[in-house]
């Protein structure tokens, strides 16, 4: 059976850059099929995104079009030859457009180059003499252009494994194309905001045109269709219509950090389409053709990708003569090997979460500090928890945070208080305690006074916080709001004054004025199912780190959420999340520590081993086996009424508690 025809949404993919520049002579020389094919195949990958359109505007499959590579032999047609490749062999072959950027477009058609409202052409430099790509307009004809390239592609290939379109950002413009469309449209060019408007619409309109133009050509069993990269996966319910599966590119080293997959995953998990990240071979981004990631860098990227219900994708750049390194497909079977083993523990099951935390989907994929700090402290205290914007159905979550970056309007109020009334637990933080700013969001919260509170360091005194010293009160930094608790609840930490604020005229010490004495004010307050945090307390522990910070918040979700879905010790860095399939629950456990070691760089080199590390699972009735995979080592296991407890130990960075259970 052809690949091409097995619908099954691929698990170990492999995203095979060409962006081949047209003074390189030798395109395809030595590409051999046999050993192409061979390549992907050892490596455990079962689909590689192929490339007939590249940044160079550059075509690589047998076409009369002129924009056909120029070093590309006339009797070659790469693409053709390598889908047929990888076909005979079960891999799936998804293809490669590249859409804004196109320099050959851009070369003959200068007039179809993005403008701005300088008349400044739009490039990746900041001048003329910089190697960098030039950006095209959607409002011109380059979109008929396009689309007759992808027309031909998609009769060339029919049935095409999918379409990957690249660089679909919205891209504001100036030109002369652009001001016309606007006008049309009731807009005013010479405003930003409209402009922004514009290009958001003319995004949408070339997808719809492009994904028809694709869903048109695809059989009826078809998992994939046309992705549109570069979009904000915030985005995602306006643009579902054009899509059928979801790509996260992600790369940790890239710009986008280690902290990124875990927050995207979780927001475009309840989408309920099938997703696929993507994570790169490169040492650092995309085009690091000559650096190679650590071994242990990509088995922690690819295992955090399992574990958060996605199937994997490796970034490579082919070399030009069109032979797949052996270096690099070594690596990335080492990590797919594994991948591998742990999928038949995985058939069928769905990632399960107990907390949402509500995000402004107005952020995009730039999440901001305190959503960050939300992602890193609750994955510190192992927390099963999705990320959803505030329309979401909140009545499947036993526990409901807000963060102080989430604007809380009338709509949102109303929906938090009527998760409140059916039974949830709801944290909310600073701003998020303020209905449109000004007055409380819930009747029903465990605080009174509510208002902002003047500019100025003050301290935080613990009460009851395991870890937390009781007579050491930490700093608190951010924005804070003033408030008393009501009687009968419960007070985790209080507002303590320095003995006088600090000033240019009167200071004391290196950064602060010293406590004085506790206020009657409230930082971190839980009663009647609510917990009110009137400090900026996710962001301070995104931008401080400081471990008091993760404390209280496990404090306050300790009361609202006593029975958690999982317990686990271990490293403060350790990850978990849970699974399950008809007949298990699956707890994924995942060791590995980044490190700064660049000005710009976390890197990975070593799996951090887990030495008998106790986690419970909770679970009413006993289980029937416990082991661990995928090296099927039987655990030890007591059942306590409530949880299944076991005891851990492992050097592999990545392993799964599977509970087999009725």
């Amino acid at each position: 059976m052809n690949a091409h025809s097995a619908a099954r949404f691929p698990r170990r993919t492999v995203h095979l850059d060409f962006h081949t520049g047209p003074d390189i002579p030798d395109v395809g020389r030595d590409f051999d099929p046999v050993t192409f094919a061979r390549a992907f195949k050892e490596a455990h990958v079962d689909s590689v995104t192929l490339f007939a359109k590249c940044h160079h505007g550059h075509l690589y499959f047998g076409t009369d079009r002129p924009e056909r590579h120029p070093g590309l032999d006339p009797d070659l047609d790469l693409l053709a030859e390598q889908v047929e490749a990888l076909h005979s062999v079960g891999i799936r072959t998804p293809i490669y457009l590249s859409l804004q950027v196109d320099e050959y477009a851009a070369r003959e058609h200068p007039e179809w180059i993005t403008v701005d409202e300088k008349l400044k052409v739009t490039r990746w430099s900041a001048t003329a003499f910089e190697a960098a790509w030039n950006i095209l307009d959607m409002s011109s004809p380059y979109a008929d252009y396009f689309a007759d390239q992808l027309d031909e592609v998609l009769r060339r290939f029919a049935p095409v494994d999918g379409i990957f379109i690249d660089m679909c950002w919205n891209q504001p413009s100036a030109s002369r194309w652009a001001i016309d469309g606007m006008r049309r449209e009731g807009l005013d060019p010479t405003d930003e905001d409209h402009r922004n408007r514009y290009a958001d619409l003319v995004a949408k309109r070339y997808m719809a045109r492009y994904s028809a133009m694709v869903e048109k050509t695809l059989p009826a069993d078809a998992v994939q269709g046309v992705w549109f990269n570069s979009r904000p996966k915030t985005g995602l319910s306006e643009e579902r219509q054009f899509i059928r599966h979801v790509e996260i590119e992600g790369l940790p080293t890239g710009g986008w950090g280690y902290a990124f997959l875990p927050y995207v995953a979780r927001f475009v998990r309840p989408l309920g389409l099938p997703v696929l990240s993507h994570t790169g071979r490169f040492h650092e981004s995309w085009g690091d053709n000559a650096g190679l990631k650590p071994l242990a860098a990509l088995r922690y990227e690819t295992s955090q990708m399992l574990s958060h219900g996605l199937t994997g994708g490796v970034g490579d750049v082919l070399h030009p003569r069109g032979v797949p390194s052996r270096a690099v497909y070594e690596l990335i079977g080492s990590a797919y090997g594994h991948i591998a083993a742990c999928e038949p523990f995985l058939e069928g099951a769905q990632v399960v979460s107990e907390i949402a935390v509500v995000v402004d989907p107005g952020l995009g994929d730039n999440p901001g500090a305190s959503n960050i700090g939300a992602v890193r402290a609750l994955q510190q205290l192992r927390a099963q928890f999705e990320i959803v914007p505030p329309t979401a159905d909140l009545s499947g979550y036993r526990a409901v945070v807000v963060p102080e970056s989430t604007p809380v309007d009338d709509a949102l109020a109303e929906r938090l208080g009527a998760y409140r009334q059916a039974g949830g637990a709801l944290l909310l933080v600073g701003p998020a305690l303020l209905k449109n700013g000004t007055e409380p969001a819930l009747p029903d919260l465990p605080v009174e006074g509510l208002a902002p509170a003047p500019a100025g360091e003050t301290f935080l005194a613990c009460e009851g916080v395991p870890g937390a010293p009781e007579d050491f009160p930490v700093i608190n930094w951010g924005s804070r709001l003033t408030a008393r608790a009501l009687p009968g609840a419960e007070v985790l930490a209080r507002v303590v004054a320095p003995y006088f604020p600090r000033s240019w005229d009167r200071f004391c010490g290196h950064q602060y004025t010293p406590p004085a004495g506790p206020t009657d004010e409230v930082a971190v307050v839980v009663g009647g199912g609510v917990a009110a945090v009137t400090v900026s307390l996710l962001e301070a522990f995104h931008e401080h780190g400081l471990e008091t910070y993760r404390q209280l918040l496990g404090a306050a979700l300790d009361r609202l959420l006593p029975d958690p879905l999982v317990r686990a010790g271990g490293p403060v860095h350790l990850e978990t999340t849970v699974a399950r399939t008809a007949t298990s629950t699956v707890v994924h456990l995942i060791s590995f520590l980044p490190s700064r070691e660049t000005p710009q760089l976390d890197l990975v080199h070593d799996a951090f081993p887990l030495v008998d590390v106790p986690v419970a699972i909770r679970l009413s009735a006993a289980p029937r086996s416990v082991r661990l995979q995928p090296v099927g080592q039987e655990l030890a296991w007591e059942h306590d009424g409530e949880y299944v407890h076991v005891r851990v130990t492992t050097a592999e960075g990545h392993a799964m508690v599977v509970v087999e259970h009725d």
